[in-house]
């Protein structure tokens, strides 16, 4: 049982329900990498004393290697502590034990391990059918006969490569169709910038079935003669140019620590405690030298991301010298149907201000422009789409919203005919996708069908208005004028960070990159039909 206190940590992130003789189903996905995937809880109402015996579990669909049962005692969500197995067994064997029950309620987990050889495109129905208590075997009604897990990939998991938090995913499809999942590689601590973070990228040549070992992408290391916590990078966000296959990764370099009162902090040392971050006070401030404001960092592949470029700085190109930050919003960036490339991106005005727009080059990379702020209110994370129209529209995370639980809490949406120049608040802003204050995604997916070009708007997020939980994916066929609520899938329903980045795998597939409450990130794949 050595480890399984982190294992099992994440099951505390999932709903509690007070229930007696009855098992629960939760919502989460079943990961290959990860062996141990909580998908039941059992609640037992007994007599002090009374045993539990056996437990019979049925399994249909995705093919699985072993089921562990563990016991929990009173503890209804596995908040702390280890917790003793009862039993394990292979699928479709008896799980027999000896556990010795407490007056009241007592709590079991099931937990399976997924085959490796099963098929993301799986699904997992799983029951317990009857526990044997006392020699007399009982039934075990559920809450959802019917409900089946969805298979996904523990991509990159809490202190996998001695890595403690992997957080901020971007996704994106390579010309030749590998997939490359970017994402900050937190070495120290799970908290944002600044601290020793570099952007680490996982690739994958099969669809998502595997993935190779993390490369780094972006390190400054000890620039500056400063420890590499005072050089984090953070906040990546990854682009495919779509005509010339080059692929490029933007990331936030933060120099030292800038303090409340806006004055960078002199002779730091790996000893020193000394903190801040760009969102916060006065941690980025006008001008464009790294002692003044944070950096944006921007490197480039030309083989489908298996070398990467030295950095180049274009803070100095895009950010006006009075602003407080410029910097990429996290996720993905895309190509226009004219070539022009599209990074989503966000900052702080002159007077400190969160505002989003867009960076665009029109020579392939070479050179980058910044466009103007697309609203006056404050946002920040933000993704960008093209529209049937050639139009763009940014989709934004709104801080309003943190303090807005009613009907006017929604994702900030507006539209641009001129790369930034020009923007128009859309009908949907504030109305149609409910945010709990965090980032989300949005793609165009194209797709052929009976011969036939046609696209869909995907969206990804929390779909909550007051916790990063039920990361589910919504669709529009009308080009984000309305969402099918008829239509959503429901991936996880467990509390996490809540971030994701969504791209098109192939004609027939989406694949989906997010912040779990079962790992640090999750890839799972929704076929096209599930959709249509």
């Amino acid at each position: 049982m050595k480890g399984a206190k982190r294992i099992l940590s994440a099951l505390c992130l999932l709903p509690v329900m007070m229930m007696a003789q009855e098992q629960k189903k939760y919502k989460v996905p079943v990961l290959k990498g990860k062996e141990i995937n909580p998908v039941i809880r059992i609640a037992i109402n007994a007599n002090e004393g009374e045993v539990l015996e056996q437990m019979e579990v049925s399994i249909k669909g995705a093919a699985i290697r072993n089921v562990k049962v563990f016991s929990a005692g009173a503890d209804s969500s596995f908040l702390k502590g280890e917790k003793p197995l009862f039993a394990e067994a292979k699928a479709g064997e008896s799980l027999k034990g000896n556990g010795v029950l407490r007056q009241g309620a007592n709590y079991f987990w099931v937990t399976v391990t997924p085959d490796v050889k099963a098929s993301l495109s799986e699904r997992l129905n799983i029951n317990v059918s009857t526990v044997r208590l006392n020699g007399k075997t009982v039934k075990v009604p559920t809450d959802n006969d019917n409900y089946t897990n969805r298979l996904g990939i523990a991509v990159r998991q809490h202190y996998q490569d001695s890595v403690h938090t992997h957080r901020i995913p971007g996704l994106a499809t390579a010309k030749d169709g590998t997939l490359l999942s970017v994402y900050d590689a937190r070495r120290d601590k799970g908290g944002d910038l600044q601290g020793n973070i570099d952007i680490g990228l996982s690739r994958s040549i099969d669809k998502g079935k595997t993935w190779l070992p993390m490369q780094i992408v972006l390190d400054m290391g000890t620039w500056g003669n400063l420890p590499e916590k005072f050089n984090g990078v953070s906040d990546p966000n990854v682009l495919v140019d779509k005509n010339t296959g080059n692929i490029f990764i933007s990331g936030l370099w933060m120099h030292g620590v800038i303090n409340e009162q806006g004055k960078w902090v002199e002779g730091l040392t790996q000893e020193s405690k000394d903190w801040n971050h760009q969102w916060k006070t006065k941690g980025s401030q006008p001008g464009f030298d790294p002692k003044q404001s944070s950096q944006f960092l921007i490197t480039k592949s030309t083989d489908n991301g298996k070398t990467w470029s030295e950095p180049v700085n274009i803070t100095k190109m895009c950010k006006h010298e009075d602003w407080w930050l410029l910097a990429p919003a996290p996720g993905q960036g895309i190509t226009l149907k004219d070539g022009t490339l599209v990074i989503p991106t966000q900052g702080r005005n002159a007077k400190g201000k969160a505002f989003s727009n867009i960076t665009y080059s029109k020579d392939g990379g070479k050179t980058w422009k910044t466009s103007n702020p697309a609203t006056a209110e404050s946002t920040t994370e933000n993704m960008a789409v093209e529209l049937t129209d050639g139009s763009i529209m940014l989709n934004m995370r709104s801080g309003a919203n943190s303090k807005d639980t009613g009907s006017t809490n929604g994702r900030v949406i507006a539209t641009t005919t001129n790369l930034g120049q020009d923007w128009a608040i859309h009908p949907t802003s504030h109305n149609a996708l409910p945010e709990p204050t965090c980032m989300a995604s949005i793609i165009r997916h194209d797709f052929v069908r009976n011969g036939k070009k046609r696209s869909v708007l995907l969206f990804a997020n929390p779909d909550s208005k007051t916790a990063r939980q039920f990361m589910t994916i919504k669709v529009s066929y009308d080009d984000g004028k309305t969402w099918q609520n008829n239509k959503k899938i429901l991936l996880d329903e467990g509390k996490s960070r809540g971030y994701s980045c969504l791209t098109s795998v192939d004609n027939e597939t989406i694949g989906i990159l997010y912040e779990s409450s079962q790992a640090d990130l999750v890839f799972q794949t929704i076929q096209l039909e599930e959709l249509l």
